[in-house]
């Protein structure tokens, strides 16, 4: 049985890094059939807070990404940390230092200043038991650093292929902190061992990470887990992606109308290729097809109009009705008081034209309310001066004459009108559709009078006819 993990800390929210983390951890155990856990790695007792754990856990379950068994806690398991690292401080495979902090920031130093790599010297790992145990008596503050075995460790990635690492150019590196909090290193591998977890699938900058965890198995006698490193997404500068390049965070997609399957859609792309031209993936086929070997070691970067795209592509092949239970469920507000069938003609007029539930929501209300202003850009374009006002003055009259509000009526009438006025039919469109939404773009003009109904295109065609050319 596969068992795989996403153990992110709540220092903050779920990030589009670890979201398509778990993600491909996520697909992984899909695809074959495998176990998907989530830990929540709380051992900054200072930066980890509920809300985060909230936030993370909500994001997850809105993402679909839904997980096997409780929420593991590290903070549950601080005595398992502490007997560990007693034991093999008892077997001699680790030691305790008691090399100040300032003086290893001086060696340090001093390695930078000669241009070398900084290897910290082994100072106190054959210290004399009677001397270790005055200094323990003195009440001395002490780091505990494992004892790296002489060798080399060598493992294969299921992205980056074999990889071995002399085990000289590491470090005997801390396991537990001088306040006696483990690290890092040590308590991913107990805690991996401990829920079973096969594969470990995470960014590739924990690749300097995985052969200190690989000694820890080694020395605890553990089974390995197989290990795959993740690209990094990266900004448009090509450095990792951060807050700095305004990449948000994963509940404000939610809050912004994103559909959840948008989103992981896009993140999967983020570094994984099912050597197809095929962009647009259900979840169902993203686990069907789901292949690790198919991640690229290059970095993946995060371009806002793809994710656009492929956002705009879910949405329109959603149905209608699916698309208006989104709205429902993400602005309940929305179209209040219209009907359900006025809703529907709404959203197959515009869902062709959105990125988004946000963008739905914003560039509609037009259905619902009169324009109080007109956009000066469109204006200055398609309003310029009193011989519009003629047109469309021209146009509102044939149609209040008119009964069978429908879009061929409606265009007829307008085509006869233009034709009268020896005005291309361009000239009548434009003007009249920002009267009608105070924008300069949208749906076909018919179609939306149509939905609009006739009251309210005569009484908006009116009003413009008072309000317009502005005086810009």
């Amino acid at each position: 049985m596969i068992n795989v993990r996403f153990a992110p800390s709540p220092t903050g929210e779920l990030h589009l890094g670890g979201a398509r983390t778990a993600l491909f951890n996520w697909l992984y155990a899909n695809h074959t059939g495998g176990k998907f856990f989530l830990r929540i790695e709380d051992t900054d007792k200072e930066r980890s807070k509920q809300e985060y754990v909230d936030q993370i856990c909500e994001s997850m379950k809105w993402l679909g990404l839904d997980w096997d068994g409780p929420l593991v806690f590290q903070s549950q398991r601080e005595k398992d940390y502490h007997n560990a690292v007693q034991k093999i401080l008892k077997e001699g495979n680790a030691y305790r230092c008691f090399c100040s902090k300032d003086k290893l920031d001086e060696e340090r130093k001093a390695a930078d200043k000669e241009r070398r790599i900084y290897r910290y010297g082994q100072t106190c790992q054959n210290m004399e038991s009677a001397e270790e145990m005055d200094r323990l008596n003195r009440g001395e503050s002490f780091t505990v650093r494992l004892k790296v075995p002489d060798g080399e460790t060598s493992y294969t990635d299921h992205i980056y292929g074999p990889i071995t690492v002399e085990n000289s150019e590491i470090d005997d590196f801390i396991i537990a902190r001088s306040d006696g909090s483990p690290t890092f290193n040590f308590v991913c591998v107990l805690d991996d061992n401990a829920m079973g977890i096969t594969h470990v699938i995470r960014g590739e900058d924990h690749v300097p990470n995985t052969p200190k965890q690989i000694i820890i198995y080694r020395l605890f006698g553990f089974q390995e887990p197989e290990f795959a490193h993740l690209p990094m997404i990266l900004g448009p500068d090509k450095k990792r992606l951060s807050k700095r390049h305004g990449a948000p965070g994963v509940q404000q997609f939610r809050d912004e109308g994103y559909l959840p399957d948008a989103l992981l859609n896009y993140l999967v792309l983020l570094g994984w290729n099912p050597d197809t031209k095929q962009e647009i993936f259900s979840r169902e086929n993203l686990v069907e097809l789901f292949d690790i070997a198919q991640v690229q070691k290059k970095g993946a970067v995060f371009d806002e109009k793809k994710l656009h795209w492929v956002s705009g592509q879910h949405l329109f092949r959603l149905s209608n009705d699916e698309v208006l239970q989104h709205m429902e469920e993400v602005f309940p507000d929305w179209g209040s008081g219209a009907d359900e069938n006025y809703l529907l003609e709404v959203i197959s007029s515009l869902k062709e034209r959105v990125r988004s539930l946000s963008e739905l929501k914003s560039l509609s209300s037009f259905y619902f309310e009169d324009p109080d202003t007109y956009e000066e850009k469109a204006s200055r374009k398609r309003w310029k001066d009193e011989s519009v006002n003629q047109s469309v003055a021209a146009y509102l009259s044939s149609l209040e004459g008119i009964h069978d509000w429908s879009e061929d009526k409606l265009e007829l009438a307008l085509r006869q009108t233009a034709e009268k006025l020896d005005l291309s039919s361009g000239k009548l469109i434009h003007p009249v559709r920002l009267a009608l939404t105070g924008i300069g773009f949208g749906p076909s003009l018919f179609e939306l009078m149509q939905i609009l109904g006739k009251d309210t295109c005569i009484r908006r065609l009116k009003i413009a006819l008072e309000k317009l050319p502005q005086n810009i």
